[in-house]
């Protein structure tokens, strides 16, 4: 085989439609693009405008793949939860709720769902009470002797 030898399979590539070559071709006179105004005329893109207005597309709201009945939790770590009894700020002796957590300034306002993470260490027996807690989080809590209940 040699350079100028090669070329494309046979149907691989299709010849260009030369428009507007006289009404025999088939696409004459208006080369497929019917008859006057702007999208009939070369250099038109106006897939989304609509006169400077904004556009339906933008005054949409976007939905795409973010759920709208998501449930956001606010996540703790058993570690962070350890400083926080640590520095005094929740007690261990007493049951943990959210509300506990944002007292003690673990979790913002309006977060009502937490889920318990297993990241970091816990020493104290506590009886924690969230909406989630991970397989890890769990088994550190009970192995220091607490316990936690998922409501």
């Amino acid at each position: 085989m040699k350079l100028n030898q090669i070329r494309d399979n046979d149907g691989a590539t299709k010849n260009r439609m030369r428009v507007g070559r006289g009404i025999g071709s088939g696409k004459g006179k208006t080369a497929g693009r019917g008859v006057k105004g702007q999208k009939s005329r070369t250099g038109v893109s106006i897939k989304g405008f609509e006169g400077g207005q904004m556009p339906l597309h933008r005054r949409l709201p976007k939905r795409g793949f973010n759920p709208i009945d998501r449930v956001v939790y606010a996540e703790v770590n058993v570690g962070r939860l350890q400083q926080a009894i640590d520095a005094g700020r929740v007690n261990a002796a007493e049951p943990i709720t959210a509300e506990t957590l944002l007292a003690a300034g673990l979790i913002r306002e309006g977060q009502t769902k937490v889920r318990l993470l297993g990241k970091g260490a816990l020493t104290a027996k506590v009886a924690i009470t969230v909406a989630g807690a991970s397989k890890g989080a769990i088994g550190l809590v009970e192995a220091a002797g607490g316990s936690v209940t998922v409501a």
